[in-house]
């Protein structure tokens, strides 16, 4: 009755009958499908282990080292979040281990989590769950106005990543725009990435922990402002976010609305000894440490962008981080890429998502009074948050910072003089905490006589030079005696005659840093922390900028500007100005004068010091 078909490649007939029961199969098939689709594992009655339901598809581009590095839902969750903002406003899942009703729904959620904002301060903002596609940054929440409350103004997180030049127009040009950073709502966030008919999911997990920076060149490609501004920044934030409040470190003025303006350790408000000591290995109250950085995003430059002409800034990353992968432009372009579908793909779109990422961004640190018009340095604003929540670790040691100098230092094979930077309890009648003595007064000068500008003159140099070596003379002749106890040592360093290692291990023993503003002085970043530890910049007379002046301040330490015969110091410094002859190589200095500040210190730390 039926005619046999043959199909060479098949080897075997098929009646005309086989054909319509095949047709007929695979039509109830598609139908099954289209009325019960595959979610979570199941097709209606029907059991499978094809998971198509899960809720993102995890990449692992990190190497892990046998340590649990991942921040689950459980490490945050005793952490408050930033001024203003409530993770239960914040998100869609208002509590991370909040139990969700076993509906289609809950379930919808679970595969696009909410956005939430653990921390922010203008230029730093640490979120949970932040989204990427097609290059514009998305916070997905269920509120679909870009002034919800809920969050800090977008202008405050990010910005149009472009070289600033402080014109009205430039300014204007780098206020954000939606295509850097938007809001998403659930509704569009599934329409967009999500197919309703397969129940495909186009969000892929980039699994670790990791720092966008939203900043052009401009700034990076400078010992400086890389190390002691950008990074200074980032670890002050990331530290303080993952440590505990200690309530007795909060300081006293009211907060938000009354900040320390100058961002400065002034006097000390408790004598905690958190204070003085370095953090601990972990939390007081739990058994994780501070989570680690993954990887680094320099979204906007190239690999040659953030790297500076005598190379410490990719020693330093090498250094501190050893094992943080370092991504550039071409390789956020690369993921920027792979989120677009061509307008006759049948595909959704793709987004990236980062379950932890901290976003930091220059020119909306500028964007608020303590950076645009006090400090002029970005790192206050993440120094201060931390600070005035009480969760900046070991204040006048830089306790914070200490992860970082301590890494560096044994990258170069350098022993920690310092003991650990323990303080020491003091026999005075407040019996409040003190800094340890260095084992040695070293003095190392860092002369620019041979380098390409903003040099001393050359008699201001040798005279100098000449009143220093006669100072440690005669401070070491009087050794022994009750009122001279430690040796003292003069370093002149030219430091592009040295390595990188010959220039860290004198300043990991160096007790007073002095040279002319400029680059070398970034090194004050790694300097041990004791009771004498100070920086001295020398200055073209009337010329002054908070650079090295803050980073000192803000580690605990002593800083003296100089104008030539002229010494000054907090809270009597001047207004920030760059007069003619600033950047020039005929900068004056009276020797006799340094050695006086120098001086003075020793001695009124030497008053108060039972162990100096």
């Amino acid at each position: 009755m039926f005619k046999l078909l043959r199909f060479p490649r098949l080897g075997h007939p098929f009646s005309w009958r086989d054909m319509m029961l095949i047709l007929i199969g695979a039509s109830f098939m598609h139908l099954l499908t289209v009325f019960y689709p595959i979610r979570d594992g199941t097709m209606g009655l029907f059991t499978t282990e094809l998971g198509m339901g899960a809720a993102v598809i995890q990449i692992n581009t990190h190497v892990h080292s046998g340590q649990s590095e991942v921040v689950g839902e459980g490490d945050l969750s005793h952490h408050e979040p930033g001024i203003g903002l409530e993770e239960k406003e914040a998100g869609i899942i208002a509590d991370p281990a909040e139990k969700l009703s076993e509906t289609s729904e809950a379930q919808e959620v679970q595969k696009f989590p909410a956005t939430s904002v653990i921390h922010h301060a203008p230029g730093y903002t640490l979120f949970r769950n932040l989204y990427m596609s097609n290059g514009t940054l998305y916070i997905l929440t269920d509120q679909s106005s870009s002034s919800s409350s809920s969050f800090p103004p977008v202008r405050m997180m990010a910005s149009v990543s472009i070289f600033a030049d402080g014109s009205a127009e430039n300014i204007a040009a780098r206020e954000p725009t939606r295509e850097v950073m938007d809001f998403i709502s659930l509704e569009e966030a599934r329409r967009r990435w999500q197919d309703g008919r397969t129940d495909d999911y186009r969000v892929f997990e980039v699994e670790g922990n990791t720092v966008l920076f939203n900043d052009p060149s401009q700034f990076l490609n400078h010992y400086y402002h890389f190390v002691a501004e950008l990074w200074f920044g980032v670890q002050a934030f990331w530290h303080g976010a993952f440590s505990e409040v200690i309530e007795e470190t909060v300081p006293a003025w009211p907060i938000p609305d009354n900040w320390n303006w100058n961002a400065y350790p002034m006097e000390t408000q408790s004598s905690h000894p958190s204070i003085y000591n370095h953090p601990p290995a972990h939390n007081h109250n739990t058994s994780s440490a501070i989570p680690p950085i993954h990887r680094s995003i320099f979204m906007h430059t190239s690999a040659n962008g953030w790297r500076d002409v005598p190379g410490f800034n990719s020693f330093f990353i090498r250094a501190a981080f050893p094992s943080m992968t370092i991504e550039h432009q071409e390789d956020w372009d690369d993921r920027v890429s792979a989120t677009r579908v061509s307008a006759r793909a049948k595909n959704k779109e793709r987004a990236f998502l980062f379950p932890l990422v901290l976003l930091v961004d220059r020119s909306a640190a500028f964007r608020d009074e303590m950076t645009g018009s006090h400090t002029q340095r970005t790192a206050a604003q993440a120094w201060e948050y931390m600070r005035s929540h009480g969760k900046l670790r070991g204040e006048k040691v830089g306790g914070w910072w200490e992860p970082v100098r301590s890494a560096v230092l044994r990258f170069t094979g350098i022993r920690d003089r310092t003991g650990g930077a323990k303080y020491v309890e003091s026999t005075s009648a407040s019996g409040a905490p003190s800094l340890s003595s260095p084992e040695k007064i070293l003095i190392t000068y860092i002369s620019r006589q041979s380098g390409l500008r903003r040099k001393l003159t050359r008699a201001s140099h040798e005279g100098l030079v000449s009143a220093l070596e006669e100072f440690v003379e005669r401070r070491n002749a009087a050794r022994g005696t009750q009122d001279q106890k430690l040796e003292f040592e003069l370093i002149v360093m030219e430091a592009e005659k040295l390595t990188k290692d010959e220039q860290l291990e004198i300043i990991s023993r160096t007790t007073i840093l002095l040279g002319p503003h400029g680059n070398g002085l970034t090194h004050l970043v790694f300097l041990p922390p004791t009771s004498l530890s100070t920086v001295i910049e020398i200055f073209y007379p009337g010329g002054f900028a908070h650079d090295y002046h803050w980073t000192s301040r803000a580690l605990g330490m002593r800083w003296v500007g100089i104008w030539n015969d002229t010494s000054f110091t907090y809270p009597n410094e001047p207004e920030v100005a760059y007069p003619q002859g600033f950047q020039e190589d005929y900068i004056p200095v009276h020797g006799p004068a340094v050695v006086k500040a120098i001086e003075d210190i020793v001695d009124s730390v030497q008053e108060t010091s039972q162990s100096f």
